[in-house]
C-alpha cells in the first residue's frame, strides 16, 4: 500500500545511549553561574526543603552572593574549549560512539545547563532513536543525581506523542568493570607520580545525613566503593565526603578534616581520587586539586597528588562498552 502524499518522513530505526552527567554553567562569568545555580538548587531532589520556605533563601541570599564566588572558582579551570565537565562528556560520547559503532548513536547531555535532556532526546528520537538507554554517569546511586536525571528524562517523553522504548542504566558502584577501570587508572596515574604516596583518600561528593535516614543507598554505595578499591589497591584506602553546602549536618569524614586528621597522623604524602565523578569538574579540579592541596600542605604535608577521573580514558572507555551493551542486550546483536 503506498503511504499519502503528505505523509511524514520517518527516519530508519536505530537504538540510542545518551550519557548524562550534572550540568555546569555556559560561561565562567556570575550571569551564568547565577541562571545554573537557580536552576540546580530548584530541584527538589537536591535540596529537600518546602519551596515556600526554600525559594526566598535561594533568590535572596544564594543567588545575590554566591554566583560572584562560584565563577571566580569556575574561572581557575575553565578551558579553552569550555567547562571542564561539558569538554570531558562530550569526549566520552565521541569515543563511546567510536566503540559502540553505526549499530547505536551515543549522545550526552547534562541535567542543568546546556546540552538539555529533553533537546537531545527529541533530536534522538528525530534521528530514528525508538529504544533509548538513559546512562546517567553516577556510579552511586542518589536520589539528587541518578534520580533526577531520570525524572528530566520522564517529563520530556511525557510531552512526546511517540514516546521511544526506554531503559536506565542501573548504579554500577560495585561492579567488576568500575572497580577494574578505577584501579587500573589509579596505579596508571601513580606511576607517573615523582613521589610514592603513604596513602590514598578517595573523595566523594557529600549528601546531607538525613538522605541516608530517608533510605537513599548513596553512602551504602560509596562505602562499598570504597572496600572493594581498598581490597584491590597497593595503598590503604581512606574514605571522605565533600561540597558540603549550608548548614545541615553532611555524611563525615568531610574531605579537607580527613587531611589534616591524616597530616597529625603522620601522613606526609597522599594521592586523593574522587571515585564518584565519571568526569573530571569544578569540584575535582578546584575543590580537591587546589582547595584540598592547599590544606594539605598548610597543614604539614610535603607532597600531595591529585588523580584524575576515568574522564575519557582506555579505562573509561572499557567500562562504559561493558556496562551498556549489557544493558542494550536484545536491542543490539
Amino acid at each position: 500500500m503506498r503511504k499519502p502524499a503528505d505523509h511524514p518522513v520517518i527516519p530508519p530505526r536505530r537504538v540510542g545511549v545518551l550519557l548524562i552527567n550534572l550540568g555546569t554553567p555556559d560561561a565562567p562569568d556570575a550571569g551564568s553561574v547565577r541562571r545554573y545555580l537557580k536552576e540546580f538548587l530548584s530541584d527538589r531532589r537536591v535540596v529537600e526543603i518546602p519551596q515556600i520556605l526554600w525559594q526566598p533563601i535561594l533568590r535572596g541570599a544564594i543567588l545575590t552572593t554566591r554566583p560572584k564566588k562560584s565563577a571566580h572558582a569556575y574561572q581557575q579551570v575553565w578551558t579553552a574549549e569550555g567547562s571542564p565537565l561539558a569538554v570531558n562528556t562530550r569526549a566520552t560520547a565521541e569515543a563511546m560512539q567510536q566503540a559502540m559503532g553505526e549499530g547505536v548513536l551515543v549522545d550526552w547531555a547534562m541535567r542543568y545547563g546546556n546540552p538539555a535532556i529533553a533537546d537531545r532526546l527529541a533530536a534522538m528520537q528525530a534521528a530514528g532513536c525508538d529504544r533509548i538507554l538513559l546512562a546517567p554517569l553516577y556510579p552511586q546511586y542518589c536520589a539528587a543525581t541518578t534520580a533526577t536525571a531520570n525524572d528530566d528524562a520522564f517529563a520530556a517523553l511525557a510531552a512526546m506523542r511517540w514516546q521511544p522504548a526506554i531503559r536506565t542504566l542501573p548504579p554500577y558502584h560495585d561492579d567488576r568493570a568500575y572497580i577494574d577501570a578505577l584501579v587500573a587508572s589509579v596505579e596508571r596515574h601513580l606511576a607517573a607520580l615523582d613521589f610514592w604516596p603513604d596513602a590514598l583518600l578517595a573523595s566523594f561528593h557529600g549528601m546531607p545525613a538525613r538522605t541516608l535516614a530517608l533510605g537513599d543507598p548513596y553512602h551504602c554505595h560509596a562505602m562499598k566503593t570504597a572496600r572493594l578499591l581498598n581490597e584491590a589497591l597497593p595503598l590503604p584506602v581512606h574514605v571522605s565526603f565533600q561540597s558540603r553546602f549550608g548548614r545541615a549536618k553532611w555524611l563525615e569524614p568531610e574531605t579537607e578534616a580527613t587531611l589534616t586528621h591524616l597530616v597529625k597522623n603522620n601522613v606526609r604524602n597522599i594521592a586523593v581520587f574522587t571515585p564518584g565523578f565519571a568526569a573530571d569538574c569544578l569540584e575535582t579540579l578546584e575543590e580537591i586539586a587546589l582547595r584540598a592541596k592547599a590544606v594539605f600542605l598548610s597543614r604539614g604535608g610535603e607532597n600531595f597528588a591529585y588523580l584524575p577521573c576515568l574522564n575519557a580514558s582506555a579505562e573509561a572507555i572499557t567500562l562504559y562498552h561493558r556496562l551498556l551493551s549489557r544493558e542494550l542486550s536484545g536491542w543490539i546483536d
